[in-house]
Formats: structure tokens, sequence, C-alpha cells
């Protein structure tokens, strides 16, 4: 498949992009600044400039069987980033995989009690834009990735996306590394979930 990855270059992104080409998967880097971006030593990866903030000058990705977005809100963006790229991709012809944050919006309290809480305290001025933008993304037909707190470390080989609906409130703060949301993004884009909706990405046995 040919994969577009918006935000190749956050942390999300470049595992998306890494673990695409090991899957034999051609991909499109859709990134705001081309000459900084560092580009796999395998190669194999067409990189394109674009920037959610100027809507005009986005590469309309028609070549593309997905656009797989894992932006964030980065340091020096100002408020609306995400929600400038959740209407962008909302508009698109292509097949959108957005990533968010559970404890947003429509799954605010999912995580329990403890991470509710967390949630509240560290990213507290940002779940108003990240529920917005989720908002926009579903609305547009996009499959919404609620992931919980993100983490440094290898691809779980017991993992799972599980429709929100059906997602059972843990006890513990959940968490999931980088690389296993990374892997379940790309497990969808392969074998898509009927319906999807909002899945919750997660990684261990039930």
């Amino acid at each position: 498949m040919r994969i577009a990855v918006l935000g190749a270059t956050g942390r999300v992104g470049r595992l998306v992009v890494e673990q695409a080409l090991d899957r034999g998967h051609e991909v499109v880097a859709l990134v705001r600044s081309p000459q900084q971006y560092a580009r796999p030593a395998r190669g194999g990866v067409e990189v394109r400039q674009a920037d959610v903030t100027r809507p005009q000058e986005f590469p309309e990705p028609v070549d593309v069987d997905v656009l797989v977005s894992a932006l964030g809100i980065s340091k020096g963006d100002g408020p609306g980033a995400l929600l400038a790229g959740a209407r962008l991709v909302a508009g698109l012809p292509v097949r959108v995989l957005w990533l968010g944050a559970l404890g947003s919006g429509a799954s605010t309290g999912a995580g329990g009690g403890i991470y509710h809480g967390v949630m509240k305290l560290f990213v507290g001025k940002e779940l108003e834009e990240k529920s917005a933008a989720d908002t926009i993304a579903l609305a547009g037909g996009a499959t919404v990735f609620h992931a919980p707190d993100l983490r440094v470390g290898q691809v779980s080989t017991v993992r799972r996306n599980i429709p929100l609906a059906q997602y059972p409130k843990p006890l513990l703060p959940p968490h999931a590394s980088r690389a296993t949301v990374a892997a379940l993004m790309l497990d969808e884009v392969e074998a898509p979930t009927v319906g999807a909706g909002i899945l919750v990405p997660m990684a261990g046995a039930a």
C-alpha cells in the first residue's frame, strides 16, 4: 500500500514511517520543513512539504491509499494548530486514521479515575482542542485512535484495537509504547475495522 504520514517528524510519526517500510509499504512523509526531515537510512520515503496551517498550499494526497495522521501539539504551535489539521484531513478524498488521546472528548473518564486526574493536571489546557479536533476528524469519516499514556518501548506482540464502547475501564492508569501504537495504526491500515469510529489501542493480554 501507499501510505501518507502526516506528522512524520514526531515521535509516533517517525515510528509509523519506519514500521510501514518494514512491512513493505510505500511511504509519503508530509512534513512542515522537508529540509529538516531526517530520511530513514534505508530510503524509500517520498517527502512532501505540508503545513496544515496553510491549507491552500497543502498537497492533496490523491496518489495514496490512506493517510495516517500522527499530529500533535508541539512546542511553539499556537492554539488551533490541531484543529487546523483536523479540518484539513476531514476534507481530503482519502481514508484517514487520526491519532487522538484517551481521556479527551468521547473517552473522558474511560481511562479510570486516576488517569482522568492525571490528564486534567498535565494535559488540561489541550484537552478541549484535542476533543474538538477528534470531533471534526470523526465527522469527516476518519478512524480516531484514543491512545493512552505513551511511553518508550518495543512493539508489543500482544496487542489489539478495541472500539471505545467495548473498552473496559481499568483500575490503574493505562499506557502503551509509542511503537505499539504505531503498529496498531498500521494493523488498522491493513485490516480495517468496520464502523470503527473511535478505537483504543491496547497492549498486553485482556
